[in-house]
């Protein structure tokens, strides 16, 4: 099986989440933290536009990493979780955790990779992730076992971002391309997620409906409206270039 699905959704991913951590350019909390997530959007940035390139490679016929990101429709994108709201810097951080945590993970198995070129990028993006988790982690305790807003508004941001996460572990044709083993990233991003909620005084939740279909390109509304700002110039502009 062709690698290409796999790829589109490591980088479909990587960008639209670095779209989402972009809008705190200039609005962080602090300058410190966001120059921080600056960085790590510029990081994730980097990430999509490797495997997109190796995507354009694989498919031919004159495709570019340009073309993957700015000229393919909401349905043929791959992703969930990145394209919710940005919300306040308690979901902002909780998101970039729980995804952190999994990139970790599934770089970690992808650096192994038979294919050298995939597992090239993924060791050098593991490298870059383990400086986000470790980051978005302190992020969490932090506000978790904060102040009583703090830890309200933590709790709240995992209410509402919690049914997003199960689509990470359920199989479809990306994680088919890509040879993962999603069970056994389930097992250890629960056990890493439940020591770190434990730390932050935030329960593990249970039982909770799980939405799915962005690896099929089944999305929430708010994808068009990303798609519509970020590929304005290319639509507008035909064939131009940075």
């Amino acid at each position: 099986m062709t690698l290409l699905p796999g790829l589109l959704y490591l980088a479909d991913t990587t960008l639209i989440l670095s779209h989402r951590n972009s809008e705190w350019c200039g609005h962080g909390p602090v300058l410190e933290q966001d120059i921080a997530i600056s960085n790590m959007s510029l990081d994730l940035i980097g990430q999509c536009r490797n495997f997109y390139q190796y995507a354009a490679d694989l498919q031919g016929n004159g495709a570019t990493e340009d073309s993957m990101a700015y000229l393919r429709t909401g349905r043929e994108f791959k992703n969930l979780l990145a394209e919710l709201p940005k919300g306040d810097w308690g979901f902002t951080t909780l998101r970039q955790y729980l995804f952190s945590q999994f990139q970790y993970l599934q770089f970690r198995q992808l650096s192994k990779h038979k294919d050298e070129r995939l597992a090239a990028i993924a060791a050098k993006s593991f490298k870059e992730t383990t400086y986000h988790l470790r980051w978005s982690r302190e992020w969490v305790i932090r506000l978790g076992d904060g102040t009583a807003e703090s830890h309200a508004r933590m709790a709240a941001a995992l209410k509402e971002m919690w049914p997003y996460t199960g689509e990470m572990f359920m199989t479809a044709q990306p994680d088919e391309a890509l040879g993962l083993n999603l069970a056994m990233l389930q097992q250890e991003w629960e056990q890493e997620v439940k020591q770190v909620f434990g730390e932050a005084k935030l329960d593990m939740p249970h039982g909770v409906f799980m939405h799915s279909g962005g690896k099929s390109g089944r999305h929430t509304e708010h994808l068009g409206f990303i798609l519509a700002e970020m590929q304005y110039m290319q639509r507008a502009y035909p064939g131009c270039e940075w």
